[in-house]
C-alpha cells in the first residue's frame, strides 16, 4: 500500500472519528487542513459537507457535496448529502432527483430511501414517500427509526422524536443510541428523572460510550452537582483524551462552577487538538468576559467568527458586551447571512439582534427596532410561554400568602441572616445594587443562585399526594420550614468563601419572597426597580440564553410586568418592610444617599469603597458586566424614549403605572 493512500485513509479516519462522536467542528477542521493534499478525494469531501450539514451551515455543505459530485458524479454519499442539504433549504423537489439517484446507487442503504421519504413527502408525493419509507425500514428497521427520530430532533418536533425511541426501545431495550437520544429529549425539557434513568442506562450498558458520558456531565451541570459532573465529563476524557468536544464540556462545567482560570485551561486544550474549533473559542470568550478581560474575550470572539461566519452565538456575544461596536465587515457578513434561507434558527436570531444593536448604536432607531422585532418573533415562534399561567400562579401565591398565614408563623425559619436577595425584572439595575453590595468587605457577590427554586422543585416532588406549591406549604410545620431554610443555606455554600454575608441575585425568585420569610425569616430582600417602559424595553433588547420567555412579545412584556408590580405590591402589604424597593433613576443620580440606604437595610457598616464599585475585581456572568466596571452613569435614564414611536401597545398595557409617574416620565 503507498504512503499516499495510507495517509489518506488516516486522515479520514481521525475526520471520521470525530464526526461520528458529534464533534463536527473538529472533523471540519481536520478535512479542511488536508484540502490542499486530498480536494479531490470524495469521501474527504463528502465528511467536511457532512460536518457542515450538521452545523446547518448549509451552503457552504452543498458547494463540498458539489465538488465531490464533480471528482465523481455517481458518488452515493455526495448525492445522499446534496438531498440532505437541499431538503434543509426547502428545496426538496430539487433533492429528489439527487436522492433517487443515490438509492439507484446504493440501493441497500436505509438512510437514502429514508431521506427519499423525506424528500418526496415534501414534494406531496405521499404515495412514492411511503413507499421509499417503507424500503427503508425493511432494510434496516432500527436504523431507520432512529434516522427519523433524529430528523424530526433537529426539526424542533420533539414529541414526534420521543414517540419514535420509545417504539425503538419498546422493541430494543438495550439500543444505547436511543436510549442517549432519549435522554437528551428530557434534559432540554427539564425532566431531568427521566434523563438520569436513560443516560445511566446507556453508559451502564455501554461503558465506552464517550458521547453519552459527555451528554451525563452535561445534565449535572444544568443540576449545579459539579462534583459529580466533573466525574462524568473525566469518564470521557480517560476514554478518548483527543476529543476536542470533552475539553468543551470539563470547560464548560468549570466555568458554571465559577472555577474560571480552570476552565480557561480546558478550553486551551481543546484548542490544542482543534485551534479554530468554534465551541471552544466561545465558551473561552464567555470566561474571559466574565472575568473582565474585555478586550482578551473580544479578541477570541472575533477569532471565531472569522473561522465560523454563522457563529450566531459568537455575534451577540460581541454586542452584548454593550461598550463594544462591530466594524463594517462583521456588519456586511451580518445582513448577509440573514437574507439567506439556509441560515438556521439560533444563529439568525443571534444576528438579527445583534444588528439591532448596531443600528441603535448608530442611532438609527427604527432601523434597529426592526431587527430587535424580527429577532424577537421568530424567537417568540420557539418559546413555550402562556401568560394565563403565569397570572394564575400569583393568584395562588397570594391567596396562600395572606397575611394571617405568614403571620400566623413568625420565625419559623432558620435565623440567619446571611443571605441578601436582589429581586425584580431583568435589565432593571440589579448587578449594579449586587456589585455596590459585594465590594463591601462582609459580603460575597455570587450570581443568580437557583437554590430557592430547587427547593420549590424538591418540596413539588416530595409530596405523595399531587399537591403543589404554593399550596403544599399549608399542612408544613415550624421544623419544616426551619430544615427548608437550612437547606437552602447548606446548597449555596458552595457559592461562598467564608464572608458574613452573601448576595443571591435570581431576579425570579420575586414571588417567592412569602416563603422565603417563612424558611429564613431574618433573610434581605432588595426590588430593583426601574421605570417600566426602560424595563420592559431593556428586556425586549436582550436575548437571555434561556428562560424569561415573557420578554419576546411586548404585550406580553406588559401584562408580565403588571404581574410582577401586583405581586410585589402584596408582598409590601402583607410584610410591610421586608422588602426595599431601590429605583435605578434614583440610584443614577443620588448614588451615595442610595448607597447608604442600601447598607443600612443591610445592617451594615459604611464603607467607602461601595462608591468605587467599578474597582471591585470580581466575576460577573450578566450582561451588565462591563457596565459595572466603570462608574456611574446617566445616559440610560429614559431610553425608551428613542423608541416610543413603536412602544404603542406596551404604553397603552402599562397605562395604569405610567400615569402615576411624574409627568416628566410619562409617554408624550
Amino acid at each position: 500500500m503507498s504512503k499516499r493512500v495510507s495517509s489518506v485513509r488516516e486522515l479520514y479516519e481521525h475526520a471520521f472519528k470525530a464526526y461520528k462522536a458529534g464533534d463536527y467542528e473538529q472533523a471540519e477542521s481536520i478535512c479542511r487542513r488536508a484540502l490542499p493534499a486530498f480536494r479531490k478525494d470524495p469521501n474527504v469531501l463528502c465528511v467536511l459537507g457532512e460536518s457542515l450539514y450538521k452545523q446547518r451551515q448549509l451552503q457552504e455543505a452543498r458547494s463540498w457535496f458539489s465538488e465531490a459530485l464533480r471528482v465523481y458524479e455517481d458518488f452515493p454519499r455526495a448525492l445522499e448529502g446534496m438531498g440532505l442539504v437541499l431538503i434543509a433549504m426547502k428545496r426538496p423537489g430539487k433533492a429528489v432527483g439527487f436522492l433517487q439517484k443515490a438509492t439507484v446507487a446504493a440501493p441497500k442503504r436505509s438512510d437514502t430511501h429514508f431521506a427519499l421519504g423525506r424528500a418526496l413527502s415534501a414534494t406531496g408525493q405521499a404515495i412514492e414517500a411511503e413507499q421509499s419509507f417503507a424500503k427503508a425500514f425493511n432494510l434496516n428497521p432500527t436504523r431507520a427509526a432512529l434516522a427519523k427520530a433524529a430528523a424530526a430532533q433537529r426539526d424542533e418536533r420533539a414529541e414526534e422524536a420521543e414517540a419514535i425511541l420509545r417504539g425503538i426501545l419498546k422493541r430494543d431495550p438495550d439500543n444505547v443510541t436511543a436510549l442517549r437520544l432519549l435522554g437528551n429529549i428530557g434534559v432540554e425539557a427539564n425532566r431531568w428523572v427521566a434523563a438520569h434513568r436513560l443516560l445511566g442506562r446507556a453508559v451502564k450498558l455501554a461503558p465506552d460510550f464517550t458521547l453519552a458520558w459527555n451528554d451525563l456531565a452535561n445534565l449535572y451541570m444544568r443540576e449545579e452537582h459539579f462534583d459529580k459532573a466533573l466525574e462524568s465529563v473525566q469518564r470521557a476524557l480517560e476514554l478518548d483524551p483527543e476529543m476536542p468536544f470533552s475539553h468543551i464540556v470539563h470547560g464548560n462545567i468549570l466555568a458554571k462552577a465559577q472555577r474560571h482560570e480552570e476552565s480557561l485551561q480546558a478550553y486551551q486544550r481543546a484548542l490544542d487538538l482543534s485551534p479554530l474549533h468554534g465551541g471552544a473559542l466561545s465558551g473561552m470568550g464567555h470566561v474571559l468576559k466574565t472575568i473582565g478581560r474585555q478586550q482578551e474575550s473580544i479578541e477570541t470572539y472575533r477569532k471565531c467568527i472569522q473561522a465560523h461566519p454563522a457563529h450566531g452565538e459568537a455575534y451577540w456575544s460581541l454586542a452584548n458586551l454593550k461598550t463594544f461596536e462591530f466594524d463594517q465587515q462583521e456588519v456586511e457578513v451580518m445582513l448577509k447571512m440573514v437574507d439567506e434561507d439556509a441560515l438556521a434558527y439560533e444563529p439568525r436570531v443571534n444576528m438579527l439582534m445583534s444588528l439591532g444593536k448596531h443600528f441603535e448604536n448608530q442611532k438609527d432607531y427604527d432601523g434597529a427596532f426592526a431587527y430587535y422585532q424580527q429577532g424577537n418573533d421568530l424567537r417568540r415562534s420557539h418559546e413555550n410561554y402562556d401568560p394565563v399561567q403565569t397570572e394564575v400562579i400569583h393568584d395562588r401565591i397570594i391567596e396562600v400568602f395572606d397575611h394571617d398565614f405568614l403571620h400566623g408563623r413568625q420565625a419559623c425559619g432558620d435565623p440567619d441572616p446571611a443571605p441578601i436577595l436582589i429581586v425584580g425584572l431583568p435589565r432593571s439595575g440589579s448587578t449594579l445594587i449586587e456589585q455596590i453590595l459585594a465590594s463591601h468587605s462582609q459580603v460575597e457577590g455570587t450570581m443568580e443562585l437557583p437554590d430557592l427554586s430547587r427547593i420549590i422543585r424538591d418540596l413539588n416532588h416530595q409530596r405523595k399526594d399531587r399537591v403543589e406549591f404554593p399550596e403544599a406549604v399549608r399542612d408544613m410545620h415550624e421544623d419544616d420550614f426551619r430544615a427548608l431554610g437550612q437547606d437552602y443555606l447548606k446548597t449555596t455554600q458552595r457559592y461562598r468563601n467564608g464572608k458574613a454575608f452573601f448576595i443571591d441575585k435570581m431576579p425570579n425568585n420575586f414571588p417567592f419572597v412569602g416563603l422565603l420569610h417563612l424558611i429564613l425569616p431574618n433573610a434581605r430582600v432588595i426590588n430593583a426597580r426601574r421605570h417600566p417602559l426602560d424595563s420592559c424595553l431593556g428586556s425586549y433588547r436582550q436575548l437571555f440564553f434561556k428562560g424569561q420567555s415573557f420578554t419576546y412579545d411586548l404585550f406580553e412584556l406588559g401584562e408580565y410586568y403588571l404581574q410582577y408590580q401586583r405581586i410585589m405590591d402584596h408582598w409590601n402589604d402583607v410584610l410591610p418592610g421586608k422588602v426595599l424597593d431601590v429605583h435605578y433613576e434614583q440610584m443614577v443620580l443620588d448614588q451615595e444617599n442610595q448607597t447608604r440606604r442600601i447598607l443600612e437595610y443591610c445592617g451594615l457598616p459604611w464603607e467607602d469603597q461601595c462608591l468605587r464599585f467599578y474597582e471591585t475585581r470580581r466575576a460577573v456572568n450578566t450582561a451588565s458586566s462591563e457596565q459595572v466596571r466603570q462608574p456611574i452613569y446617566t445616559s440610560a435614564l429614559n431610553f425608551w424614549r428613542n423608541y416610543e414611536a413603536h412602544l404603542g401597545e406596551l404604553i397603552e398595557i402599562l397605562e395604569p403605572l405610567l400615569k402615576e409617574l411624574p409627568e416628566e416620565d410619562r409617554p408624550r
